[in-house]
């Protein structure tokens, strides 16, 4: 598969990409556990059918020490028993925050579900992680970048 642009040479893209790791690095360094933030990134990467950021997070995660077990598990997470509460409520918060064009937007019930496990700063990271990844997903969808190549850290 070849991309239909190349995101990595062009400069207009390279300064969005800057500005979107930016963002990216604030959720990063907010106090969310890192876990919950991969997780959170694979979730919506599978909604959003975006293979290069599959790729990259998974990698990411194992190589944070995630296991291979929860890891299969997140497109199922519902059914899942290896996941904690506060996970959970994460998942489904990124699963209703990026399917905001099915209408229903984020439901009562499960903002206050995610607010009895994180505290408000948490949750704006977590609103932001969703709102970043989806970005990322939405770029790299739309210009098809392959997957399949990406090595731990290579971003930096």
């Amino acid at each position: 598969m070849e991309a239909r642009l190349n995101v990595f040479t062009s400069p207009l893209a390279g300064k969005l990409l800057k500005h979107f790791a930016m963002a990216g690095k604030v959720v990063t360094d907010s106090g969310l556990p890192m876990t919950t933030q991969e997780l959170v990134k694979i979730r919506a990467s599978q909604i959003n059918g975006c293979g290069f950021c599959l790729d990259m997070h998974t990698k990411e995660a194992a190589a944070a020490g995630e296991t291979a077990q929860r890891l299969h598990m997140v497109a199922a997470w519902r059914e899942a028993k290896v996941f904690t509460e506060a996970e959970r409520a994460a998942l489904e918060l990124a699963e209703q925050g990026t399917r905001l064009a099915d209408g229903t937007g984020v439901s009562d019930a499960v903002w206050e579900n995610a607010a009895k496990h994180y505290d408000e700063e948490q949750l704006l990271a977590l609103v932001s992680l969703i709102a970043v990844i989806n970005a990322f997903n939405r770029l790299n969808v739309m210009t098809q970048q392959p997957a399949g190549d990406y090595v731990v850290g290579q971003f930096g």
